[in-house]
């Protein structure tokens, strides 16, 4: 378990904003929206498998948008009654990073979109 201290040396003020306090990055502005190499990616804060490259695609939205995840034990879901509106908050459910948000509307073949902040995540290459 790691203090709130910890995670602010270890994580950029943007990254510990996104992850610790539920901020969103500006679209269009994060590392991997546009992003196409093969590999996956992961949690910025523990390292834990979040999403595979050959689910991501291009959403429109301005952040990397995914129709699955690589392992869906690796996410917790949770309602958010932010911003005047209900929505599904995406966390790693291993260290609880606030990641992004999980919309009805992707495409075929799960018509989901899971919308994450570049901030929450690390790539390993394949």
């Amino acid at each position: 378990m790691k203090t709130d201290a910890d995670w602010q040396r270890e994580l950029t003020p943007e990254q510990y904003a996104v992850t610790r306090h539920a901020a969103t990055e500006p679209a269009f502005s994060g590392r991997y929206w546009n992003h196409h190499e093969n590999g996956e990616y992961r949690c910025i804060c523990c390292g834990a498998a979040l999403f595979d490259a050959a689910a991501k695609f291009d959403s429109g939205t301005g952040w990397p948008s995914f129709f699955q995840p690589a392992a869906a034990e690796n996410l917790e879901l949770a309602s958010d009654h932010s911003h005047g509106t209900v929505r599904t908050e995406v966390k790693c459910r291993r260290c609880g990073a606030h990641l992004g948000h999980l919309f009805p509307d992707g495409p075929p073949p799960t018509g989901q979109r899971f919308c994450i902040n570049s901030a929450a995540l690390g790539f390993e290459p394949r």
